[in-house]
């Protein structure tokens, strides 16, 4: 893609999400959303392959779907009430479009079909958007609205959120399929807490963008898009693929890595508001990310090839990403000791 190009679509998505996240207006926001999804639909298809425009495709009518949704939410609460200011929305049916709405934009089950489709047609430094940055403007929406949601329908979407994700993501051999259903899980956990604890919600996005952000680099990095690439990613980048193993078990909430902050925080929470049962379920059904996580690890690091390779280990290699990797694997790893400081400053 022309480099002019693809500077207007990033300046575009920064702006789109500016816009959301700094709006009091829902028209506003709407506009943000909307500058988006435009600005990531060239990203996505830019492969010019059958499968990215089908991804394409499939992203701008869902994401337009949620728009309409969205907007539709909006006009009825105003129409009922007078307002519209994005905190004053209180009509019962408006909350619960907008619910459906930013569910559906954020890839949450029921809503979740698209998301593992749209993420294996793109590259992967499109799904480290479509994964992070793409989730932010929704994730501030629901923070800004969080007093009127219904709590019994998110914390049903988000227990199946985290079900479904660890369930599905099972059996699949694309590391970009892994890392969708591995998105949809940590929205689960995002969604249940929002109602009593949003400051935590964001938090837990803010932990697990820094964690995937690193996991995307590093496989952008060997060039991994399948299992069977992983396994012989060992060879060539020996280190990378130890720090990759560190990440992906923070991504699966361990401890003492930083992934294990979030998820420590929730259920926590859960268990002051009487809610000890869903806790239980969440962490239960959080052993089944954890085996596909390790599925991961296991391929970069334990597999060798059968025939190993004799060329040079790529100790150096002169990418400017390198620096971005190394600092983002550190504090996907090491971030536990001060989450004191860290709950504070949140």
């Amino acid at each position: 893609m022309n480099p002019q190009a693809k500077l207007i679509f990033s300046i575009s998505l920064l702006l789109g999400t500016t816009i959301t996240i700094s709006s009091n207006h829902w028209v506003m926001a709407w506009t943000g959303l909307e500058i988006n999804t435009l600005a990531i639909l060239p990203l996505i298809s830019k492969s010019h392959h059958p499968r990215a425009i089908e991804a394409a495709t499939k992203y701008f009518l869902v994401q337009a779907t949620a728009s309409a949704l969205v907007l539709f939410s909006s006009m009825t609460n105003a129409w009922h009430t007078g307002q519209w200011d994005i905190t004053q929305l209180t009509h019962p049916t408006s909350c619960l479009i907008l619910t459906t709405a930013i569910s559906i934009k954020l890839g949450l089950v029921p809503f979740h079909f698209w998301f593992p489709e749209v993420l294996q047609g793109s590259s992967l430094i499109t799904g480290l958007l479509l994964s992070t940055a793409m989730k932010f403007p929704p994730i501030t929406l629901l923070f800004m609205t969080s007093s009127s949601l219904n709590p019994t329908l998110l914390m049903t979407m988000a227990i199946l959120s985290v079900a479904l994700g660890g369930w599905m993501g099972l059996n699949q051999t694309q590391v970009r399929k892994i890392m969708a259903f591995s998105s949809i899980s940590h929205l689960g956990w995002m969604s249940i807490i929002i109602v009593y604890n949003p400051k935590l919600t964001l938090l837990n996005f803010y932990l697990y963008t820094l964690m995937t952000a690193a996991v995307f680099l590093a496989f952008n990095s060997t060039k991994t898009l399948k299992l069977s690439t992983l396994m012989t990613a060992w060879t060539k980048t020996p280190s990378l693929s130890g720090i990759l193993l560190l990440a992906l078990l923070s991504l699966a909430g361990l401890p003492p890595l930083t992934g294990f902050l979030p998820k420590w925080l929730i259920i926590q929470e859960l268990t002051k508001q009487d809610m000890a049962p869903a806790a239980m379920i969440l962490s239960l059904l959080s052993l089944l990310s954890l085996f596909f996580y390790l599925r991961l690890a296991y391929c970069a690091t334990i597999t060798l090839p059968p025939h190993t390779t004799n060329h040079m280990k790529q100790w150096h290699t002169n990418k400017p990403t390198n620096i971005l990797i190394a600092i983002l694997t550190t504090a996907s790893i090491t971030l536990l000791p001060i989450s004191p400081m860290i709950t504070a400053i949140v």
